[in-house]
């Protein structure tokens, strides 16, 4: 429950952020997010006969990630749809929170994109709310780069918990420090990040600070029950994130991979968990 603590506490400075610049939709989404993500959760263990576990905000901290995720202008129902399949399908059925294969909240959204594709769109500019084309949109289309202050700082059309990368950091930060998050998956989705936009000519800090790339490496592919237990995998599974992400970017119809990265690599987990647990035993039978 600490830990979940800790995640609702480092995510108040995004939330702060998604507020300011977008105000009323942001709002909205957030609150309508967490109360049906609480009010399915509930409800599941009502219909499944279990004890009623809303106290340990589990249930509160996928719905503010979900809500997060959230395009600007999606209509609130589906946002409601969405945090109920989030707890739902992204977690109940797998038997609860800590036995689920995939990040709840993202997958959730997966089943928004599938269902209604283009619901998130048209994404909007912050505190004016006109409809405008994300950075990373405007750079597929016309090459231009957005300046890296205003994607620092948050002041660019996108999903409403992922433009400020200075509120996504600062929340980071107060998790490491309080020893909830391994900083091995960011890094390492980073890494890669900037080795191959330096090997495609690219500005790293662009397609760092772009999209939901730190929203993702930093709050969700940190997950501990669906990322590696073990810091070597952790390592492989970060750098296989970026990877995705920046196939995705270059290669594929989406300008945006990152939801599809982390939860393809969810269901590498036990694979990588296993080599590289097989790893950690053969070394240790070698020192002996």
């Amino acid at each position: 429950m600490k830990m979940i603590q800790s995640l609702l506490i480092a995510l108040i400075p995004a939330t702060i952020a998604a507020l300011w610049f977008f105000r009323l939709n942001a709002l909205i989404l957030i609150s309508v997010s967490i109360v049906f993500a609480v009010g399915a959760e509930v409800l599941w263990q009502l219909a499944a006969k279990l004890p009623i576990r809303i106290r340990d905000l589990s249930a509160v901290s996928t719905g503010l990630l979900f809500g997060l995720t959230l395009g600007p202008s999606l209509p609130w129902y589906l946002a409601a749809l969405g945090a109920s399949l989030s707890i739902v399908a992204g977690k109940a059925i797998w038997g609860g929170f800590g036995k689920n294969i995939f990040n709840p909240a993202l997958f959730g959204r997966f089943i928004i994109v599938v269902l209604f594709p283009g619901a998130m769109a048209p994404f909007l500019t912050p505190v004016d709310a006109v409809a405008a084309a994300t950075p990373l949109q405007i750079f597929r289309a016309e090459g231009v780069v957005t300046p890296i202050l205003n994607l620092f700082t948050g002041n660019v059309s996108g999903c409403i918990g992922e433009t400020s990368v200075m509120a996504l950091a600062l929340g980071f930060a107060w998790l490491v420090y309080k020893g909830h998050a391994n900083w091995r998956i960011p890094l390492a989705a980073f890494i890669s990040v900037t080795i191959l936009s330096l090997l495609a000519g690219h500005n790293p800090l662009f397609h760092l600070f772009s999209g939901s790339l730190m929203l993702g490496a930093l709050f969700m592919a940190t997950d501990p029950v669906t990322s590696p237990n073990q810091n070597a995998g952790r390592w492989i599974f970060g750098a296989a994130i970026g990877l995705i992400i920046m196939v995705f970017r270059f290669w594929s119809p989406f300008p945006e991979g990152t939801m599809f990265a982390i939860l393809g690599m969810n269901m590498l987990v036990p694979i990588i968990n296993a080599h590289t647990k097989a790893n950690k035993i053969s070394k240790e039978s070698e020192n002996k």
